[in-house]
């Protein structure tokens, strides 16, 4: 069985949550606190591997890249048609 120390703030939290009726014991708390981790880690683990493959993706696009001055300029022309249609917007 493993002992650890969760400090004053992270024990207050557990005596709330099993004084509330939440959970029996600490134990329960800790256990519900890492399948959450756990659960985190691998939804970032999962983005990870999206984005890998999205830039893999783009990296290995047959057509051919554009200027920069072509995309800043796309970009700028769609930042000032949503500000001018959220300014109408707002009336």
């Amino acid at each position: 069985m493993a002992s650890i120390s969760l400090g004053e703030h992270f024990e207050q939290f557990v005596h709330a949550k099993v004084t509330q009726g939440r959970y029996q014991n600490s134990s329960e708390v800790v256990r519900a606190g890492l399948r959450l981790l756990e659960d985190y880690e691998d939804l970032a683990e999962e983005r990870k591997r999206q984005m890998k493959a999205k830039i893999d993706a783009a990296w290995n696009d047959p057509r051919p890249s554009r200027p920069a001055k072509e995309v800043f300029d796309r970009l700028e022309s769609l930042h000032t048609r949503t500000k001018k249609a959220r300014a109408h917007a707002r009336g």
